[in-house]
């Protein structure tokens, strides 16, 4: 499959702020996290709105990380305080609520992911329960962990993961797939009874400048990754196969974050003073357009939404008529 020219890549969107998680539907709205406390909403005609809430259980603004959309049109969404967490509710009139606060007793910290799949199940990732989180940059920092809520409660479903980031269901709704960024892979678990997850295994090891954060689906059943910091966009093959479709950086700063990771020293520097000529270390990718072969890439460091033509569709999500 032929990589995409950096030249094809365009942006749609203005003044968004970490616009980290993107979501598409099939009317052409693209909604985005943003840390002005809500979700920013793109509508086709160029036209935006910023739906933004604020909640006595964490005492101001949401900072939202990951973003789900729900069948009537509210948002939840990941909290990445500074010491909490929690997935709440957001409608587009402003009203915040919890949802999930804390599993099995304890608080959740920072929450990083929120997926909604097929089966009326939600799928939450906590990347590290290190504070500050910049201590779980770390290979060896495997305390992230998965959490599965539904009609029976939210327990924890996988643990032990290297800074749990993104999800997927797959099409079947058979396994369940995560990336771990500091982890440098791509896991694979079996969806068992009741939501278990089980048969843990890697699926795709990622070589150095790579850090796996978003996770999509395509059409024929391969998963597309976003790395931060190299902007990397790389399809990987059911098999593990890889292939790198589109990348964004500068190779001696690479080379300087490679070393600090080596040396269990990345940090905040290495993450937010990233070299590239057009991306803001993309976090996310969306599938959609008509044909579901428009990418649509959240960052960590942009103002606004970018978005390039792929050469194979997307599956569509499960909200893509919502």
């Amino acid at each position: 499959m032929t990589p995409v020219p950096l030249d094809d890549v365009e942006f749609i969107g203005a003044d968004l702020r970490r616009p980290e998680c993107v979501l598409a539907n099939a009317r052409g709205d693209i909604f985005a996290a943003d840390w002005r406390g809500g979700v920013a909403h793109l509508r086709p005609d160029g036209s935006s709105a910023l739906y933004a809430g604020t909640c006595a259980d964490i005492g101001g603004a949401l900072l939202p990380n990951g973003v789900a959309l729900d069948r009537d049109g509210s948002f939840f969404v990941t909290h990445l305080g500074a010491e909490v967490g929690g997935v709440f509710r957001l409608t587009r009139g402003g009203q915040a609520r919890p949802v999930l606060r804390e599993v099995a007793g304890e608080a959740l910290p920072p929450t990083n992911f929120v997926l909604l799949d097929r089966a009326e199940r939600m799928w939450i990732t906590v990347s590290t329960r290190k504070r500050p989180r910049d201590r779980g940059y770390r290979a060896g920092c495997d305390d992230g962990f998965i959490v599965c809520l539904d009609a029976r409660g939210a327990r924890v479903v996988a643990d032990g993961l290297a800074f749990a980031n993104e999800v997927q269901v797959d099409a079947r709704g058979e396994f369940l797939y995560v990336n771990e960024t500091f982890g440098r892979r791509m896991r694979r678990f079996r969806i068992a009874a009741e939501g278990a997850l089980t048969n843990r295994e890697t699926v795709a090891e990622f070589g150095p400048g790579t850090f796996p954060d978003g996770l999509a689906l395509d059409a024929e059943g391969s998963l597309w990754v976003t790395s931060i910091v190299s902007n990397r966009l790389i399809r990987v093959d059911p098999d593990g196969g890889q292939t790198l479709m589109l990348e964004d950086s500068d190779p001696k700063h690479l080379a300087w974050v490679e070393a600090a990771y080596r040396a269990d020293e990345i940090g905040r520097p290495h993450l937010d003073a990233i070299k590239s000529r057009k991306l803001g270390s993309i976090s996310s990718l969306a599938f959609g357009g008509p044909d579901l072969r428009l990418g649509y890439l959240g960052c960590l460091l942009g103002d606004r939404i970018a978005r390039v033509r792929l050469p194979v569709s997307g599956a569509p999500p499960i909200h893509w008529m919502w």
